[in-house]
């Protein structure tokens, strides 16, 4: 994976959420973020989303940490908004990532789920040397754009978040 450090604005993001762990979601049939995220395109969720600012590009985030990556966090898969609503679609959320600085992969081409779940067992085995810094666990996401159309050949941008 390539790699860049990066410091982000606060981005505004609406959409549907899971508590979940990584240990939960080692066994995807007892997972939830494989279903959360089925429900978000088999019910074209995205389509309720008012104010979005890239139609067609999808966040998935990774916040509120119990500790670690080895801890509870909320998953959130939407898009970016560019204000809130103050009427939410029944079972939405909205969510602030925080401005921070970021360590920014971008992967090679893969098929899903192989080029996530690669993707995030090489950042666990990044050293805060390798990675820029220790990470922060304010807020995690993966944008999937244009380049994730393809699902035999997606690419995606991970942001790690990162302290200074």
């Amino acid at each position: 994976m390539q790699k860049e450090l990066v410091t982000m604005p606060e981005i505004k993001l609406v959409g549907i959420c899971v508590r979940t762990s990584n240990k939960k979601e080692l066994d995807k049939m007892k997972g939830n973020i494989f279903p959360c995220v089925q429900k978000y395109f088999h019910q074209e969720l995205a389509e309720k989303i008012s104010s979005r600012k890239r139609p067609g590009t999808t966040f998935c985030a990774y916040t509120d940490y119990e500790t670690d990556h080895n801890g509870e966090y909320t998953y959130l898969i939407g898009e970016e908004v560019s204000s809130f609503n103050d009427l939410l679609p029944e079972g939405f959320q909205k969510h602030v990532i925080p401005k921070q600085q970021y360590a920014k992969f971008t992967t090679r081409p893969a098929p899903m789920p192989d080029v996530i779940v690669n993707a995030w067992k090489e950042i666990w085995e990044t050293s805060p040397k390798q990675l820029g810094g220790h990470r922060s666990y304010k807020a995690d996401f993966e944008v999937y754009d244009e380049r994730a159309a393809d699902h035999q050949n997606i690419v995606l941008d991970l942001y790690i978040g990162i302290e200074p």
